[in-house]
Formats: structure tokens, sequence, C-alpha cells
């Protein structure tokens, strides 16, 4: 009782906006759908086995598709400023981030600088994701848009993005010292101690500010 009663008396530091949140969980459950119904068209056992491919290609255009628009929807409407604030922060790597990366001790700030990194390259593979995926699209319906290489990238992008999701996975459900980031994207909330201890930066800054 004791410990949990001192637990609920720890400060907590809001690190997420709902918008930040929303477009998170969006990317991460269109992600996950098109990255089974791509496996199944992939993977010849996965296709032979489900035997429906005509559907689960659909399935796959249309969370594409929805991913897009929901998306959109969020940045329209959502913290539009927030975001802005986010993406120069993510563009922002400072010398303590390349410090970080050499694997020095160094404090950091909200997003620590291999978060940074993996937003950058999931901002890339987006990219490449959809222009390799309009290709082929295109490309059943007209031979001109039928480019060499297109389904070797789109195929290479889909092992890349498993990688980054495997370790993104790890840290924020397993790794003991590093899962309780997980907490800041569901409730928006981190503890401040913790953060102190990941993000010193961060909090440092936020704590003149109040």
């Amino acid at each position: 009782m004791e410990a949990s009663a001192s637990s609920a008396r720890r400060p907590y530091v809001r690190r997420f906006g709902p918008t930040e949140r929303a477009l998170h969980w969006i990317h991460a459950s269109a992600f996950l759908a098109l990255l089974v119904t791509g496996l199944v068209l992939y993977l010849p056992s996965l296709s032979t086995a489900i035997s429906r491919r005509g559907t689960v290609k659909e399935l796959h255009l249309a969370a594409a598709i929805g991913w897009l628009v929901a998306g959109v929807a969020v940045v329209s409407f959502g913290d539009r400023a927030g975001l802005r604030r986010t993406a120069r922060e993510i563009e922002t790597i400072d010398r303590d981030d390349r410090r970080w990366l050499r694997g020095r001790h160094v404090p950091q700030g909200r997003l620590n600088a291999g978060q940074k990194l993996n937003a950058i390259l999931t901002a890339a593979f987006t990219v490449l994701f959809a222009v390799s995926g309009i290709l082929l699209w295109l490309g059943e319906k007209d031979t001109r848009f039928r480019l060499d290489g297109t389904v070797v990238l789109h195929d290479a992008l889909m092992w890349a993005s498993l990688v980054l999701l495997t370790g993104h996975l790890y840290l924020a459900l397993v790794h003991p010292t590093t899962r309780h980031a997980l907490r800041g994207m569901t409730l928006g909330e981190v503890r401040e101690d913790w953060a102190a201890q990941h993000h010193a930066k961060w909090v440092a800054a936020e704590r003149e500010r109040r």
C-alpha cells in the first residue's frame, strides 16, 4: 500500500498531445493492417493458406487509403501548430543527439536521438511506400507504369519496416527502462522522475516554464 501511495504522489508531465497521439495510433494500426495483408500477398505459403488473394489485395488497398484519409483528417482538424513544433524538433539533430547516437550518455530532449531517427525513417518509408504502391496499382491497369525495381523496393521497405517495428515494440513493451514511455503515447503523460532520467533537457525546460 505504501509503494502504491508513493507512486500515486509522483508528479506527471505531459509529453504528447491528443493530435500527436491520434496520428501515432492511426499510423500504427494502418501499418499493422498493411503489414499483415502484405505478408499474405508476399509469402506463397500464406497466400495459399488464405486462398483469397483478391480479397486480401482489396483489404491492403483499403488500409492504405484509410491511412491516408485519416492522417489528412487529423492534420487538417487537429493541433497543426503542435505538429509543426514536433516536426521541427525531429529535424533538429544537435551535438548531444550525435553524441547519444555514438553511445554516449548525454541529456536528451522530449525525443531522444533514436526516436528522432526512427521518426525520420518512418516518414521516408511512408513516402516510398506510397509512391511504389501507387505505381504497382497503376501498373496493373497500364503497363506504362510497370517500372523495373518497383516490386523490389516495395518488398525491401516491408522487411526494413518490420525490423524497425520489432525494435520499437521491444522498447515500448518489454525493455524495463523504456516501456514507461508507452504511457505518454496512450495517456499523454509520463512520470516526471522517469522523464528527468531519460529526457533531462526537456524536463529542465518544462520546469523553467512553470
